[in-house]
């Protein structure tokens, strides 16, 4: 049998202001390491950076703000077609 993979739905986001690719089924957390992101968050206080850590939504390390909801877990959430994300500093409290 010969398999063929169908190509792959691009989807464009937004990171900190800067464009990025990912495709259809992807996690934020996957897409942002795809484009060499490392950094997601900040911490409270001494704002040491933070990024993918357990990839399955137990250290809360990868909080990112979304659609200016903060608190997303971006190594749980699928990424969405011109979703706005941001680097989440502190808490993430609401505005």
């Amino acid at each position: 049998m010969n398999f063929i993979k169908p190509p792959e739905k691009r989807i464009e986001f937004t990171f900190d202001g800067e464009s990025v690719i990912a495709y259809a089924g992807q996690t934020v957390g996957a897409a942002l390491l795809d484009h060499g992101i490392r950094t997601l968050r900040k911490t409270r206080g001494e704002e040491k950076s933070r990024g993918i850590f357990c990839g399955i939504g137990v250290c809360f390390d990868c909080l990112v703000v979304v659609n200016g909801l903060p608190n997303q877990r971006a190594c749980l959430l699928e990424v969405q077609d011109r979703m706005i994300i941001e680097m989440q500093r502190g808490v993430g409290n609401l505005p």
